[in-house]
């Protein structure tokens, strides 16, 4: 059948998967590959592995991006709008109906449910870097990137500074530590010609570049929205966590979102299935930057979404010829350090930072991480009891 002839296919699968798909975006690859190498076959082992290692490598959320591939497979460009749209619309609408609850409740600087919130960011996202240092830096040599690469960034806590990170962490891995497991199997099945490919991924780079002269120049608020949450997303090596900083740089300081409703918003995200980049629907609704909460709302979730669309869909038509070189396999092992390194940076700041003040905050944080690490509640429940802690004790 013709691609398109599949979009409601792939629209419902991944809706019922973005209504259950808690715990991250490790446990979101687990999904996938359960669902489409295992229960449909729409790819082998080979592929699907070749796709994650794919995503983890351009900036942007790997899950989501995993989605996107596995929607272009299917059924094409709209396959990775249908896989988009029903991976994210469940938990962005019930962030922003969240962000209109905190809204009304107005000063939240002394609620302790906000507090319990905090407090749980530290211990998810504390795990989230020890279960990424056990599998991406298990030799000297890549501890010792990570740990470099967290220096860095915190002596220097720049957008900037990330990103020569990663360039940097990719050079040294392609330089000084060798590939191995090289994965074999069939091309990926994709129909995306490689001038499309080279036109979605001139279309990103224009965006980045243009989007800030055009905000310069014309203004307003949507230019400003979509430019942000643009640039985060473009920027964003590693993940859901590493882009805290990035987008608090860009909604915090202009006055658009206070720092509590941010990590009100941020330890709420939590407790939703789905990408942890729904987070900008929470954010563009509870801004104040002059645009309705529903529009903003949609503004943001578009822009830091689109350059996950436009890097994927670019780069898959040259991927099964570059995925089995040395030099690449290199590379990957270097950047995954890198954000390992950027990870446990953000754990320190702004996360620690702001949520453990006291002997209690942290002992609470201590017990919401071994609830997620070796009781293994599911995240949702986690976040549930740690706002209702905050309330009672803090």
């Amino acid at each position: 059948m013709p691609p398109r002839s599949h979009f409601l296919e792939v629209l419902l699968v991944f809706t019922r998967l973005g209504l259950t798909s808690f715990g991250g975006p490790v446990a979101h690859l687990g999904y996938f590959r359960e669902e489409f190498v295992h229960r449909r076959r729409w790819l082998d082992e080979h592929n699907y592995a070749d796709l994650v290692a794919l995503c983890q490598f351009l900036p942007g959320p790997a899950s989501s991006q995993v989605g996107m591939a596995l929607g272009i497979s299917r059924a094409g460009l709209w396959g990775a709008l249908a896989a988009w749209l029903g991976f994210t619309l469940p938990s962005a609408i019930v962030l922003v109906v969240f962000a209109l609850g905190v809204t009304a409740v107005g000063d939240l600087g002394n609620a302790g449910w906000l507090q319990g919130l905090k407090i749980v960011a530290v211990a998810v996202v504390a795990r989230a870097v020890l279960g990424m240092a056990k599998t991406l830096t298990p030799d000297r040599a890549r501890a010792a990137l990570a740990l470099g690469a967290a220096i860095t960034v915190l002596l220097l806590p720049t957008t900037f500074i990330q990103v020569l990170v990663i360039l940097a962490a990719g050079l040294i891995g392609w330089r000084f530590l060798p590939g191995a497991g090289l994965v074999g199997g069939a091309e990926l099945p994709l129909a995306l010609s490689r001038r499309l490919g080279g036109a979605f991924l001139g279309l990103f780079g224009l965006l980045l570049v243009g989007l800030p002269l055009l905000r310069q120049t014309v203004g307003g608020p949507f230019l400003s929205v979509f430019d942000s949450f643009y640039r985060a997303g473009s920027l964003v090596f590693g993940g859901g966590h590493v882009v805290l900083p990035l987008l608090e740089a860009e909604v915090v300081p202009p006055g658009w979102v206070t720092r509590d409703a941010f990590l009100a918003g941020y330890g709420a995200t939590q407790a939703v299935p789905g990408p942890l980049f729904t987070f900008s629907a929470y954010l563009g609704a509870v801004s104040q930057v002059g645009l309705n909460r529903f529009v903003a709302a949609a503004v943001a979730s578009v822009a830091i979404f689109l350059p996950s669309f436009l890097l994927v869909a670019g780069a898959l038509p040259f991927w099964n010829a570059l995925r089995t070189r040395p030099t690449v396999q290199s590379a990957l092992r270097g950047v995954n350090a890198g954000v390992v390194g950027i990870l446990l940076a953000a754990l320190y700041t702004p996360v620690f930072t702001a949520a453990v003040a006291t002997p209690l905050d942290f002992a609470l944080v201590l017990g919401a991480f071994a609830l997620l690490e070796y009781a293994k509640l599911p995240p949702w429940l986690v976040v549930a009891l740690s706002a209702l802690m905050g309330g009672l004790l803090l």
